[in-house]
């Protein structure tokens, strides 16, 4: 849970000895009980928090007569199939060999969908000689660890490693950074203006349509909440900084 539930505690649910198919393979969107329990969600959910939440996808999981109900907000929640019991929180599997989050793995997946959609023309990118993987990296000019981690970039394009900057603002239209980040989505060289302006250098003021806005909603949508914040090409999600060494075992599984 990201920002919708927040004050609702997260609940885990365990199933026990369950026979079960991967979590979320079957989509019943399409199915009367699926549509008559979208339609009562999300008059729940509107009435609950007083925003058009709608609901996005309702998908059965291994545990008879739950269902994942994923929201327009990109958060998700558990529901028996006529909405009279909402659940937070991960789905876990229970075995002799310990817990599988099964909603991780969903979750991960989607980061993974929302990440490929974002057109490449939107991004700031520093592209190795010889490319062998790709991370893309939700940044903020002013934060401490970003610069560090800018700071590594030659070391980490000479592993193979393409370099995908997304915009991040802390707090926002209300943050320090974005009227600058602005200005470096708007230069003829974002990637001159975004390393001048991460060395703490003043850069002509500039305005005009930029991503940056959706990037940073993207972000919360992600449950991204501190910068930098690196995903990797699964849709893996890293908080924080990593030096080149570091961030190469975690690319290349090493």
């Amino acid at each position: 849970m990201t920002t919708l539930f927040r004050s609702v505690a997260a609940v885990a649910l365990v199933s026990v000895g369950l026979a079960c198919a991967a979590f979320g393979q079957s989509d019943a969107a399409e199915e009367p009980w699926a549509a008559a329990l979208r339609t009562k969600l999300t008059q729940t959910l509107v009435a609950a928090t007083e925003s058009d939440v709608q609901v996005v996808r309702i998908t059965e999981t291994p545990v008879a007569g739950l269902v994942e109900v994923e929201l327009s907000t990109g958060e998700t929640l558990f529901s028996d199939r006529e909405g009279g019991y909402l659940v937070t929180g991960d789905l876990f599997k229970a075995s002799a060999d310990g817990l599988e989050n099964l909603s991780a793995a969903t979750r991960q997946g989607k980061v993974a969908e929302w990440i490929a959609a974002v057109p490449e023309s939107e991004m700031i990118i520093f592209t190795p000689k010889e490319k062998k993987a790709s991370i893309t990296v939700f940044t903020d000019v002013d934060c401490t660890y970003c610069r560090k981690l800018h700071g590594e970039l030659d070391a980490i394009m000479a592993l193979g490693i393409q370099v995908r900057y997304v915009a991040y603002p802390r707090g926002g239209e209300a943050s320090t950074a974005y009227p600058k980040m602005i200005s470096v989505w708007c230069s003829d060289d974002r990637n001159k203006s975004l390393t001048q302006a991460k060395n703490g250098q003043n850069l002509p003021t500039r305005d005009c349509q930029t991503p940056v806005l959706e990037h940073y909603n993207l972000g919360n949508k992600i449950g991204i909440s501190g910068t930098p914040a690196l995903v990797l090409e699964d849709g893996t999600v890293i908080p924080g900084y990593l030096d080149s060494q570091q961030l190469a075992g975690m690319v290349f599984g090493q």
